[in-house]
């Protein structure tokens, strides 16, 4: 008589974006071991409704309190019980019946949902690296605080905890973590003075949403996943090293004190870090498909040049002030992405305007959590004004 597995049972936060939706692609693929227990997305009540009607699961959240009634009123009838509004997803991640959380919304929104889940003993499968970018050492505090595992969904962080799996005793000396270089990897800051938001959208390896994709082509992208690393792995700044690799196979590098080098490679596909983090600590048979060496004769690498995209810089600036400086560095960048992309503002000058930010924002050497809510919302009203200033 074969004994009966115990499925997982998941929520996912930010259901109808790039990772979310590849998260319900491996939970169908691996029905037999996960089970989805709540969705929620912030308006995209179509999607939210085909997703539960299909997945059924105990509760779903329409953030955008004005679909409610679309989205209560198209599963009236399927058992699941709806909500909607900020505040519902905070509440709905406390459900006893939760064993993960994936916590997939995009940028500062994912925090608050974030430290609910883990306040409430939640394992956290975090693909919102601003959680740490904005708050890292107040989250990850909480989490040993609850013995709570933050499992990383990143591809670049998901590869250094793999890497580190059995070498918990043994010291790392830096991590190496890996940039494709977006789009525009090798061109010169003359002739990025034009580019467009359809070209920065375009990038060569990586199926992403728009806040990303452009995150991944101004280099930002690296910068928050190097203050991500810096919490996740407890290492100094001077340990993380950066490198582009255009063929986004080598995910990211560990060196060890006695010059051991560890990498994790495979094909640039999501749904391989999302089962391992949902998964963990087993490696579940799938069918995705396999890396071959002979496909790839020639991997290279480079150093990132930082005088053209000044992201990494600023994001390593403020990694080694502190405070809230991450928090402010951030804010910034969600406001000047959202310009980027309705035509307000030119590629290049993002940068400008998040160095312009982090220069007048109220710098806070221990803040709380209040201090970062309120830095958040500081950072991004100086943002708005120096853009409407330009």
């Amino acid at each position: 008589m074969t004994e009966e597995i115990k499925k997982k049972r998941i929520a996912i936060l930010g259901s109808s974006g790039s990772i979310g939706t590849q998260a319900l692609e491996v939970i169908e693929d691996q029905s037999h071991l996960f089970q989805v227990e709540v969705l929620t997305v912030y308006k995209n009540a179509e999607v939210l409704i085909k997703q539960a009607k299909k997945f059924r699961p105990n509760a779903v959240v329409i953030v955008d309190e004005t679909k409610y009634s679309q989205v209560n009123e198209a599963l009236y009838d399927q058992d699941i019980t709806v909500y909607s509004g900020v505040d519902a997803l905070e509440q709905v991640v406390e459900y006893k019946e939760i064993d993960v959380v994936l916590t997939a919304l995009v940028g500062y929104a994912g925090l608050k949902p974030t430290i609910a889940a883990i306040n409430a003993g939640k394992d956290i499968a975090l693909a919102n690296k601003e959680t740490l970018v904005v708050a890292g050492e107040l989250v990850m505090n909480l989490a040993r605080e609850k013995g709570v595992n933050i499992l990383p969904v990143d591809s670049e962080h998901s590869a250094i905890f793999q890497c580190l799996v059995g070498e918990f005793m043994n010291p790392i000396e830096k991590i190496i973590l890996t940039a494709s270089g977006g789009p525009f990897l090798g061109k010169s800051s003359h002739e990025l003075q034009s580019v467009t938001k359809e070209q920065a959208l375009k990038h060569p390896n990586w199926d992403m949403g728009a806040k990303i994709t452009i995150d991944s082509a101004s280099m930002m992208n690296k910068g928050l996943d190097v203050i991500e690393a810096k919490w996740l792995f407890n290492l100094k700044p001077e340990q993380i090293e950066v490198i582009v690799h255009p063929q986004s196979i080598v995910h990211s590098l560990v060196q060890f004190e006695d010059g051991s080098v560890k990498a994790q490679i495979g094909l640039p596909d999501m749904k391989l870090p999302i089962q391992y983090a949902i998964g963990f600590p087993k490696r579940q048979k799938n069918n995705f498909t396999r890396f071959n060496f002979l496909s790839y004769p020639q991997l290279t690498f480079d150093a990132p040049d930082k005088k053209t995209f000044r992201n990494l810089v600023l994001a390593f600036e403020a990694l080694e002030k502190g405070g809230n400086a991450p928090c402010v560095l951030n804010a910034a960048n969600e406001i000047v992405v959202g310009a980027f992309l309705e035509d307000r503002i030119g590629f290049l000058q993002m940068s400008e305007v998040i160095e312009e930010c982090m220069l007048k924002a109220t710098f806070i050497s221990k803040p709380t959590l209040e201090d970062y809510i309120s830095s958040d919302k500081e950072a991004r009203i100086i943002t708005k004004r120096i853009i409407d200033s330009l």
